[in-house]
Order: C-alpha cells, then sequence, then structure tokens
C-alpha cells in the first residue's frame, strides 16, 4: 500500500476517519498482528508531542517503541516485533505541557484485570460460530409485531461461585441459557460487559469500549455465551454507553493532556451528577470512534441489538444541570444538535449494516419520534423505554388499595400515548436499588397480598400494550435489593411463595409468547380496545387484546376484595373461556376461578348490547379467551341479491356510537381527575372497622 499510514489503514480508511464517517475503525485503529510476531498500532492523539508503545516486552520504556505522526489532525502509528497475543500494553504521551502520561488504548480488545490498567493485545483468530441459521432468520424478522420478553442480567451478580468470585463467560452460559428457555424469556439483555475499573460496579463507567470485561473471560469466552442463547433460540441485547465515559487517568479523559474525546469546556464536558465526562459528538474523529463501537459489537460478537444508556443526557444540553451550568446551541435552545445527528447516523448504519438488528432508547422525557427513522424526523430507534408507564404503574401498585380509587388516571393515562413510540414496559434494575425496595416489597399489605400484587403487575404489565422487561430475580421475589457484589438469592426457591411466583413468571412468560394478541398488534388501536377504563369505584380495568384469529378479555382488580359477579361489556355476543388467572392457586393465589364456559347476556353496558358476569380476583388478572358467536342475518335482511339490509333499521333503535379507544381513555384521566379533588392520602384517615378488616383482607363482594 503506498501510503505512510502503515499497512493497514488505507488513504480511504484515514479519510472516512477524519470526516467521522467510518463505521469500522476497530479493524486499523489500535493493535493487530501482522506476521512474524509483528503487531501494528495506530492511535489518536492530535494534541500529542510524542507516542511510544510500553509494556513488559520492553521494560515499560518510553523509548523503545516510539510511533510516528503520519496525519495532520493526529494519526500516530508504528511496528512492534517479537510480540505475542495476551501480552500487556499501553501508550506513553507525552502531552502539550511536557508530562508524559500512561493511557490504556481505546481501541483494545482486552484488558487487564484490575488493579492494573493496561491493555491486552488479542490474536484475531476466527471463532467457529454455530448460530448461522440464527443469523439467517434474523434479517427477516419485524420485532415490532413479534413477541418480546426481555431478561435484563447483570453477569456478576447473577451467580457467583462459591467463594462469591465472578463466574467465566462460559460457566455463565452453562447456568443462563437453559434457565432462560425454561423460563420461556425471548430476549435477554446484558448490563454492560464493556471494560470498566471498579468490580463492584453495574458497568455503567466504561474505560474500554470495545473491550469486554476481563472478569469474566476472554472475547471468545463471551463469543461462546452469545453462541450459546442464538442456538437456544434467545435474542441477546447489550447495554451501550454512548452518553459518557469516567475520569479514570487511564481511560479516555484528556487523553493526550487536554481534553480529547471530550468536550473542551469543562461545562459542556462534564455530566455534575454522574462525576464523568461527555463525549464531544461535534469532534469527527469521535463520531467514528462511537459509530465504530456501536457496529463492533454486533459484527464481532453477534449481537442482536444494543439499548443506549442515559439518551435524554445527550438529547439536552441542560440536562441535570442548573441555570449558568450549561451553554445554549447555536440557535439560543438547550437541543444538542450533535448529540441527535450522532444517533440518527448510528441507528441508520446499525439497520443498514445488520438488518434485524435492534436499538432501544432509555430516554425518559417526550422527545418526540424517538422510534421513527431519520427521514420522517425522528432519531430512528426501534423501541424506547416507557418509562412514563413505569413510573405511573409503581406509584399506584405501591400505594394503599383504599386509594387507588382516586387514581384510576394512573393506569389509564399511559393508552394516551401507547402508540405515539414503539414501546418497551421496563421493570427494571433502577427500580430496585438505592432504599427503592425490591417490587415484591413495594407492595403494600400482608405477606399474602405482597405476593398477589407482584403477580397482578408483572400480569397487567405482559397484558398492556408494548414489549416486556423484568430485572434478573424479579421471578423468585426478593425481600432484599440487589446487591450487585454478590449472587441473587436462590435459596428463596426453598420457600413457597417464592417458589410459586417462580412459576407463575415461567407460565406468564410462555402463555404470553403463545398468544399473538398479546404482541402481533403492538403497533396500534386496532390492537386494543378499552371494555371499562372507568371503574375507579370497584378499582377495576378490563379491555380487549386482539390479534388477526384471537381476542382476549383482560380484567384487572386493584383491590384485595373479590367481586365475585363482576359485570364487563362486550360488543358482541359470543363466549368467554378463562385461560390465565394470576390467583390460581398453582401460583399461591386463592383459587378465585371463573367457570369454563361464561356465555354473554343481551344486557346492555357501557354503550355496548352485551355484557357477562365473571368473577374478577382480589389483586389479581383474569384473561379470558374471547369467541365471538357468527353473525346471524337479521329479518327482512338483504342477502347479495335480497330486499333489506341490517343497517337500514330506524336510528332510533341502533345501538348509541360507541367512544373511541382515545375518547374512553381521555373520559377515564377525566373522571379520575374529579375524583382527585378530594386527593387521597390526604382525606382523614379511614377507620378499621370490622368490615375494612375484612375488605383488607381479601373478602369476596358482588358487583353486577
Amino acid at each position: 500500500m503506498a501510503n505512510n499510514y502503515g499497512p493497514l489503514i488505507g488513504d480511504i480508511d484515514a479519510y472516512l476517519f477524519f470526516e467521522g464517517t467510518h463505521r469500522y475503525a476497530y479493524r486499523f485503529m489500535g493493535a493487530h498482528p501482522l506476521t512474524d510476531g509483528a503487531w501494528h498500532f495506530a492511535l489518536w492523539a492530535p494534541h500529542a508531542q510524542e507516542v511510544s508503545v510500553v509494556g513488559d516486552f520492553n521494560g515499560w520504556d518510553a523509548l523503545s517503541n516510539p510511533l510516528a505522526r503520519v496525519h495532520e489532525n493526529g494519526l500516530w502509528v508504528g511496528t512492534v516485533d517479537n510480540l505475542s497475543p495476551g501480552a500487556y500494553y499501553q501508550y506513553a504521551i507525552q502531552t502539550p505541557a511536557g508530562n508524559r502520561i500512561f493511557k490504556s488504548d481505546p481501541y483494545a480488545f482486552s484488558s487487564a484485570v484490575r488493579p492494573n490498567t493496561a491493555s491486552r493485545l488479542v490474536a484475531q483468530e476466527p471463532y467457529l460460530w454455530q448460530d448461522a441459521a440464527w443469523i439467517a432468520q434474523r434479517r427477516t424478522r419485524n420485532h415490532r409485531l413479534s413477541p418480546m420478553s426481555i431478561y435484563e442480567i447483570h453477569l456478576g451478580s447473577w451467580r457467583r461461585g462459591a467463594l462469591n468470585e465472578f463466574l467465566n463467560y462460559r460457566e455463565i452460559a452453562d447456568a443462563l441459557v437453559p434457565y432462560l428457555v425454561e423460563m420461556h424469556y425471548t430476549h435477554v439483555e446484558l448490563m454492560p460487559v464493556m471494560e470498566h475499573p471498579l468490580d463492584d460496579s453495574w458497568g455503567y463507567q466504561v474505560t474500554g469500549f470495545y473491550a469486554v470485561n476481563s472478569r469474566h473471560g476472554s472475547p471468545d469466552d463471551f463469543r461462546y455465551l452469545v453462541d450459546k442463547l442464538h442456538q437456544a433460540g434467545i435474542s441477546v441485547l447489550l447495554d451501550w454507553v454512548p452518553a459518557h465515559f469516567c475520569k479514570d487517568a487511564h481511560g479516555l479523559r484528556h487523553f493526550d493532556g487536554v481534553p480529547t474525546y471530550e468536550y473542551q469546556d469543562a461545562i459542556r464536558g462534564e455530566h455534575p451528577h454522574w462525576g464523568t465526562s461527555v463525549f464531544d459528538y461535534g469532534k469527527a474523529e469521535v463520531v467514528s470512534f462511537l459509530m465504530s463501537a456501536a457496529l463492533y459489537w454486533i459484527d464481532a460478537f453477534h449481537v442482536d441489538g444494543l439499548r443506549f444508556d442515559a439518551v435524554s443526557s445527550m438529547l439536552y444540553l441542560d440536562y441535570g444541570r442548573d441555570g449558568g451550568e450549561w451553554l445554549p446551541n447555536k440557535e439560543g435552545g438547550r437541543e444538542n444538535f450533535e448529540a441527535i445527528e450522532l444517533l440518527r447516523n448510528i441507528n441508520d448504519a446499525v439497520h443498514l449494516e445488520f438488518p434485524g438488528c435492534v436499538t432501544i432508547a432509555e430516554e425518559s422525557t417526550a422527545w418526540p419520534l424517538v422510534t421513527q427513522p431519520p427521514e420522517a424526523g425522528g432519531l430512528g430507534f426501534d423501541f424506547k423505554w416507557d418509562m412514563g408507564w413505569m413510573n405511573d404503574t409503581l406509584a399506584y401498585m405501591k400505594d394503599d388499595p383504599i386509594y387507588h380509587q382516586y387514581h384510576q388516571d394512573m393506569l389509564t393515562f399511559s393508552m394516551m400515548y401507547a402508540y405515539n413510540e414503539n414501546f418497551i414496559l421496563p421493570l427494571s434494575h433502577d427500580e430496585v436499588v438505592h432504599g427503592k425496595k425490591t417490587l415484591l416489597d413495594k407492595m403494600p399489605g400482608d405477606y399474602w397480598a405482597k405476593f398477589a400484587s407482584l403477580r397482578l403487575l408483572l400480569g397487567y404489565q405482559y397484558a398492556h400494550p408494548g414489549k416486556k422487561l423484568t430485572f434478573m430475580g424479579t421471578e423468585i421475589a426478593p425481600f432484599q435489593e440487589w446487591r450487585f457484589y454478590e449472587g441473587l438469592e436462590w435459596h428463596l426457591l426453598e420457600y413457597d411463595m417464592h417458589a410459586h411466583t417462580q412459576k407463575y413468571m415461567r407460565e406468564l412468560n410462555a402463555f404470553y409468547r403463545a398468544h399473538p394478541a398479546l404482541w402481533q398488534r403492538d403497533d396500534g388501536w386496532h390492537g386494543f380496545t378499552w371494555l371499562n377504563p372507568n371503574d375507579s369505584e370497584h378499582s377495576v380495568i378490563s379491555f380487549i387484546r386482539a390479534a388477526d384469529e384471537e381476542e382476549l378479555v383482560v380484567v384487572c382488580n386493584f383491590v384485595p376484595v373479590t367481586w365475585e359477579k363482576y359485570r364487563i361489556a362486550l360488543p358482541a355476543a359470543g363466549h368467554l373461556f378463562e385461560v390465565f388467572n394470576s390467583d390460581n392457586g398453582f401460583y399461591g393465589g386463592h383459587c378465585h376461578t371463573n367457570a369454563a364456559d361464561i356465555p354473554t347476556e343481551e344486557v346492555p353496558l357501557m354503550n355496548q348490547a352485551y355484557s357477562a358476569c365473571i368473577c374478577a380476583p382480589a389483586l389479581g388478572m383474569a384473561i379470558f379467551q374471547y369467541k365471538r358467536d357468527p353473525v346471524k342475518p337479521k329479518r327482512g335482511a338483504r342477502t347479495r341479491t335480497g330486499a333489506k339490509s341490517a343497517a337500514a333499521k330506524p336510528a332510533a333503535k341502533r345501538a348509541a356510537p360507541r367512544k373511541s379507544a382515545d375518547a374512553a381513555t381521555k373520559t377515564a384521566a377525566k373522571a379520575a381527575a374529579r375524583k382527585r379533588s378530594a386527593p387521597a392520602k390526604r382525606q382523614p384517615a379511614v377507620k378499621e372497622t370490622k368490615d375494612t378488616k375484612s375488605t383488607r383482607q381479601g373478602s369476596v363482594k358482588d358487583h353486577d
């Protein structure tokens, strides 16, 4: 190759890298083996005065193996002979101030285990993947109209060894893959597996954006884990952190002595409440670094998608900052135009280069069009976490049920915007730490009521439009918050209610996957119909989920009272067949279930001509298969060749027009708002009479 960039970097590579459009910069940046023990090194350090490669092989001598500056924008390259895979190295960089600092390779594929900070040479031996069939079918999958039940996991604390040591990726695979299959999850989302400096960490303070966390093994060990998951039919999603990076001395901060990867202005270049640095999204070389990092995990490890952490902090210049602590954009606003452009470009690149892979935004505001394509003015993500649903639902569920009647809108409001974006409903790790309590312990009431409420919460999540995400351990219902420095409390499964909860989660996942009504039409109102969102008196909601070949009626009762004869409106004559009930004794419930076949009655309700009486279990969810009766031609109705049509009957005798689903939701919200004119917890305390005690403990009441 006739250029001065070395044997791995072509003129086009250099051009695209410095333009900020290179998607595969890791193929020539960093350390790569050549032949006969020689390794090629390439580093971007625009402010450096000198750069050299140091390691055990040269006694960490900064003068032994210098690199040459081959581009005015700060590209340094060179070759070092007689190196072996596994050797540790760093870059010795002389700063503009004349100091010499030692930095890990930003493009390193592996790192030393703490407390060491050096990068590690990795040979490019081809891994023998066994997931070709999976990759082929992935290209044609429509994720938005497919089931997604995601198991979010922190690999360092899902399981530990006998002495509380970290497990290797292969050991994790041998335990995790059969467990996920048994529990019927469709996806697993791994909290960051990129290298980070602290053992007892969640992984979001990244130092190695291309390096697999060495505490659990090598890059090939991680490939083994992904490969086994794919062979078992499980999609793999990774948490990815483009919003910030940590300030450890060997990392990216002040990489060549001054701000390089971060914004030069300290106001824009730091997150004040995270203590991290912010990438400079307007710098071309940083854009190439991040875009390539996103594609690397899909290209090199076959993962099926990325969940972008803290997207809101990227979109808003004033995120987490008070007045005077942020700088406006060129138009005087708070939007970060450079970050917006970066997100669009990365999403475009992922979808173009790897069809069928998904991108997910953790975006906690009402930023518009997050999941719409860039050409339509969107950011280009496939999905967005529905933080509003999560916050409203958990706030509602942890309140004493006696107050639920005043807060019905917290259940129904999510349907006001459910189809504005393509949502994932998250019950993530963030909700079970820092004194927030576990999901089980958030639930009010006695021991039984807590478990019943948790089953109801999860059942409601799975019945609500949107994809599903639960954090590891939810299925065993711990009382103790997540501890990232030790394994989950698997011994809880020795106790009945915890074992029942695991069975419930397993069956809920299986039921969800088996019923297209819960996922086939997640993209619009043609898959959802309110039956009654307004019954705040009984704290019950009911709705229909529909698919091409089935309809499911869902009834959720959020108080500890079993409504034995609860009447629900239905749009047509037919029959209800109970197919799932969270109060089943198999799950630890009280067995308030329904008859095998419940016919509708011609009793008008909620502007519908038909209705049916069902049992709504205390703190429970019941799901019914809804089979409509065949429509019979009415007398005088005109056939294809005949006279009158049923639609021709006098208008006065027609049923009143139904409200639209959106109108029903608005009505529910307004009704609940009127109820809240006397705020719940600000009312005088309710006396604990004999009747109210029996109600709290799950008495049986009639409602017709």
